[in-house]
């Protein structure tokens, strides 16, 4: 796909990053590009609207869900476009408010995650994203989140995949990716 080598070509590799041993990719070429950053969206709005939607059984889609921080830079753009609304789901004790938590574990310790708990109807089809999936705990846990609160979730979306972690075992509903990362 000519769009896929064209967003993995703006991706940038910095070695070394947040630590020794990691390869941190980095997103941020995409949105400072425009042209980019329409073709990352378009690309997602396309996915969804015809493989996602089609496949789904209310045939639609009520709630974009967006993970802290960079699940709010993709997902209210997604929900506008499909007309849908955004619900951020944020790290504990960033949300005001009654919120529902869902714990997940990291490298080095635990984290929270929290949802208002008005944010999402029962019944709701949700579709969270993310920029990257790694062993796929804090995807997780935001499926854990929309659950909790009656919600159904149909697909989870992610810029990159880092296949070898195979983080997508670990979720509740079907994973896309634009970029599958080997390494």
């Amino acid at each position: 796909m000519a769009d896929v080598e064209y967003l993995q070509s703006i991706i940038r590799k910095h070695l070394d990053f947040p630590k020794k041993g990691i390869s941190f990719l980095d997103i941020f070429p995409i949105l400072r590009d425009p042209i980019a950053f329409e073709t990352l969206i378009t690309h997602f709005v396309h996915h969804i609207t015809s493989q996602t939607i089609p496949k789904s059984l209310r045939k639609k889609v009520d709630v974009v869900v967006g993970l802290d921080a960079r699940g709010f830079l993709l997902g209210p753009i997604i929900a506008l476009r499909l007309g849908a609304s955004f619900v951020p789901v944020r790290k504990h004790g960033k949300l005001p408010g009654e919120c529902v938590s869902a714990t997940y574990e990291k490298e080095y310790g635990a984290d929270t995650f929290e949802m208002q708990s008005d944010a999402i109807l029962p019944g709701q089809c949700v579709i969270i994203v993310d920029d990257l999936i790694a062993t796929g705990g804090s995807a997780k846990a935001a499926g854990e989140l929309v659950k909790k609160l009656g919600g159904v979730t149909v697909e989870y979306l992610f810029i990159i995949e880092i296949m070898f972690l195979k983080g997508y075992q670990c979720l509740d509903a079907p994973a896309y990716s634009v970029i599958q990362h080997l390494e």
